[in-house]
């Protein structure tokens, strides 16, 4: 026999005899042979099911699981290893089909025929497991039914998936709000070369369903002559991948495609998503770069081909790589506005109530719009309202089928309540000393349980039926819902339990969930929490109703779209002495009115007074340590749109650094280190510094309290001389007033409310003496001011609380009241009520 070299008749082999003899490969490594052996290889022919030795079996009434038993009992007595290789048998097998292949079958590859008639002809091969099978019928088959050797899938059929196809069984959802996009799809396709167009944008924004809009335009035939006929063939990345283990298997795999794909008289498309896994397979090492596979048939224009990946892949893996970059057409896919999402998603609330069985309110299209736009910052529309009312949908079909979380709860606190009360009648059975009062507490608790739970179950019980009857009448035109609904209404009043549609409250709930944030504060609209904002900042911040005032009527008139759109909601630099407020308003704010301090960014500009730590807020420059990490400005801002930003003490920071900020106030945009714009258009800015303090405190001494106006004239030059008059004008100044003895006791009288629920979590009921505020506040005036208070309370009423509770008898934690007076002597004293 002619010798060969190894790796030449590898590439002899046809394309599935090469995948078989890598799962083979894959076989011999799993059970730890030494070398791939002809048995392997069998083995790995007969995991097909519709090749040649399947029919060959199948006609001979031969077994497959037999010949498989045998093939693995012929192997198990080998030796193992880690790295196997070819056997000398194997190889000689191979060899022995080639020959058969070129000589009597006039082939140039190897196919199955010409290795099974190799199997038979070669004597040091085992005839059992080929045993009723002769060379004639092999022969017959090869000779006389050329289809039978190629009846496993194309390449197209094996690793794409049609989308045209999908588009005319009606399994695409509808893409509304792209037209214009398609638009320059289709523009680009039509195009005589380089017809190939690469969709940019952020994960979320729709570039896959962007195709699948021009898969079902192709269907409809709303498209030029040149491209009508035309499939759009998705290539699935992780099919071609798999099991491409073998050097060199990958890209003989990708060849095929862009071959068949290239072909005019197939008339494909090809949609690459996520092209950057594929263009920068080369990155890996011991790789070959399957980009330049890509280039000859994209240069040519044979193939039409669309690609979608983001904008840092693409810069990583496209756009350095300019032979490759300019073969692609990009088209930018930004992010939808927030009425385009709600268009879009009012196309597809449709096809989500049939899917779930319940009725999608409009109103629930819309809150899954503006609450994912402005508390899922990390993700883009439409991606995470379709995410979000998916999953209201999801849950209010639960809680039809199943207890909702309601009663889960319920029944887990009747459990726990039981378990601790078995517990505390072991010891007492044992003898050990015991809570006879928190036994009794708990005896008490589980059968108020018990009847709330029993109560819950019938309301659960009626709200079902109630809602399934709707539920299952919602497409009955001619039915009257009213008298069911209001039935269910009816029965909700005390606790709902279950629904029969998905509302803006199911959305709320949804994102309660995912962000933390109270569902109250969710459930109400924007409008209706910036119409009681003064009222309730009011309540968190003392001695300030001038500031507060200018705070209303700014973001009331931004709220309404009156100000100018192309500005930050509000720019505010708050001014005056320590410890009178500063801070807490914009903790109010973002509290109040953006859903908690988790929307405040604060930047502590102290730490930023030398020029080159601007790269700190903004990002390193390219080139530069950092580079690709965000700063800490422009990366809270981009994750968190709509939120505060404090910048406190900015007074500290470097005169030239500010120059970042003209633009922010004015344009409402920055610029990072990467290049990206970052939008602060929906942010409220707020800067806090001490300039002026002594003018203020000289204006406002034996409580005098002159207007604002006067305040800020009396203090500019001290904010001249530290701030450039452009960037003074794009700021609204708010002098703060001194804080009075009746603000610190409000604000002592409020931390010490907060302090009697957090002992009443640990089971202490505590009073405090009516005397105790004004001495907080006669103690804290010149020391501190508002921030003295908590400190103050934390060294003296805490710490006395503290002691007294260790001195207090531990057995009985449940029954401890204190009460904190103030004695003669001015000082805390602590007792048991």
């Amino acid at each position: 026999m002619i010798p060969i070299d190894l790796h030449q008749l590898i590439n002899l082999l046809s394309d599935d005899l090469r995948s078989d003899l890598e799962q083979a490969a894959e076989h011999c490594l799993q059970r730890g042979g030494a070398s791939v052996q002809p048995e392997d290889l069998l083995w790995a022919l007969l995991q097909r099911t519709n090749n040649l030795l399947a029919q060959l079996l199948a006609a001979s009434g031969q077994p497959v699981d037999a010949i498989l038993s045998r093939c693995q009992l012929a192997t198990e007595s080998a030796s193992t290893s880690r790295n196997p290789g070819l056997s000398v048998t194997l190889v000689t097998w191979l060899q022995q089909a080639l020959l058969i292949a070129s000589t009597e079958l006039q082939q140039q590859q190897v196919d199955q025929p010409a290795l099974l008639l190799g199997w038979l002809r070669n004597p040091l091969l085992h005839p059992d497991p080929l045993a009723g099978i002769n060379a004639e019928q092999i022969q017959q088959l090869a000779d006389g039914s050329p289809a039978s050797k190629n009846d496993t899938p194309s390449l197209l059929e094996s690793f794409t998936h049609d989308l045209t196809r999908q588009a005319a069984d009606g399994k695409l959802d509808p893409v509304l709000g792209r037209e214009r996009e398609i638009r320059q799809l289709v523009d680009i396709l039509c195009r005589r070369r380089k017809s190939n167009p690469v969709i940019i944008g952020d994960a979320g924004v729709g570039k896959s369903a962007l195709v699948e809009g021009l898969a079902q335009r192709l269907v409809a035939g709303s498209v030029p002559d040149s491209l009508r006929g035309w499939r759009l063939l998705s290539l699935d990345l992780g099919l071609l991948q798999a099991g491409a283990g073998v050097r060199g298997e990958l890209e003989r795999r990708l060849q095929g495609v862009l071959s068949a794909a290239s072909d005019p008289a197939n008339r494909i498309i090809l949609f690459i998503d996520e092209a950057h896994t594929l263009i920068g397979h080369g990155g890996e090492a011991g790789t070959s770069d399957t980009a330049n596979l890509l280039k000859p048939a994209l240069a040519r224009g044979a193939l039409k081909a669309i690609a979608a990946t983001t904008w840092s892949e693409y810069r990583r893996h496209i756009e350095k790589d300019p032979a490759l970059a300019r073969r692609f057409q990009p088209l930018q896919l930004r992010a939808p506005s927030s009425s385009q999402a709600i268009t879009l998603l009012r196309g597809l609330a449709p096809r989500y109530a049939d899917s779930h069985g319940l009725h999608v309110c409009d109103d629930a299209v819309v809150a899954a719009v503006e609450l994912a736009a402005r508390y899922l910052p990390d993700r883009q529309l439409p991606d995470k309202a379709i995410d979000l009312l998916d999953t209201a949908c999801a849950r209010a079909r639960v809680n039809l089928a199943a207890a909702p979380a309601t009663l889960d709860q319920l029944h887990a606190a009747l459990a726990d309540g039981t378990r601790q009360r078995e517990a505390i009648e072991r010891d007492q059975q044992f003898g050990l000393p015991t809570d006879g009062e928190l036994l009794d507490q708990l005896h008490n608790r589980h059968q108020k349980d018990s009847n709330a739970l029993r109560s819950l179950q019938q309301q659960w019980s009626a709200q079902r039926e109630l809602a399934l009857q709707l539920v299952s009448q919602r497409h009955q035109t001619d039915v009257p819902h009213t008298e069911h609904r209001q039935a269910l209404r009816q029965l909700q009043q005390e606790q709902a339990l279950v629904s029969a549609e998905v509302d803006r409250n199911a959305i709320a709930e949804v994102v309660s969930e995912w962000t933390g944030i109270p569902l109250a504060q969710l459930r109400a609209h924007y409008h209706e929490r910036i119409t009681r904002f003064a009222e309730n900042l009011t309540g968190r911040l003392h001695g300030q109703p001038e500031a507060i005032k200018q705070l209303d009527l700014c973001l009331r008139a931004s709220t309404l779209g009156l100000a100018r759109p192309d500005r930050p909601a509000g720019v505010f630099l708050l001014t005056g002495p320590s410890g009178v407020g500063k801070t807490a308003t914009a903790e109010a704010i973002a509290d109040l009115l953006y859903g908690g301090e988790a929307f405040l960014t604060t930047i502590n500009m102290g730490e930023y007074q030398e020029r080159h730590s601007l790269a700190r807020l903004i990002g390193a420059p390219p080139g530069y340590v950092g580079y690709g990490e965000g700063g800490l400005l422009t990366e809270a801002v981009r994750r968190k749109p709509y939120s505060v930003v404090l910048l406190d003490e900015v007074e500290k920071a470097d005169p030239q650094l500010l120059n970042l900020f003209y633009q922010i106030f004015d344009k409402g945009l920055a610029t990072d280190g990467e290049g990206r714009e970052i939008d602060f258009r929906n942010t409220v800015i707020l800067l806090t510094a001490n300039l002026g303090s002594e003018q203020i405190d000289h204006l406002c001494r034996d409580d005098a309290r002159p207007t604002p106006g006067q305040l800020t004239d009396a203090i500019r030059p001290s904010l001249e001389a530290h701030f450039k008059p452009a960037l003074l004008a794009r700021m609204r100044v708010l002098p703060y007033y001194p804080i009075t003895t009746d603000n610190l006791q409000a604000i002592a009288s409020q931390r010490l409310d907060a302090l009697i629920q957090r002992l009443q979590n640990c089971a202490v009921h505590c009073r405090f003496d009516s005397q105790l505020p004004p001495l907080i506040a006669e103690r804290c005036m010149q020391n501190g001011g508002a921030r003295g208070v908590e400190r103050w309370i934390e060294d003296q009423v805490i710490s006395c609380i503290a002691d007294r509770l260790l001195q207090t008898d531990q057995a009985t934690p449940a029954a401890t009241k204190l009460y904190v007076s103030v004695d003669t002597e001015r000082m805390v004293r602590c007792e048991l009520a």
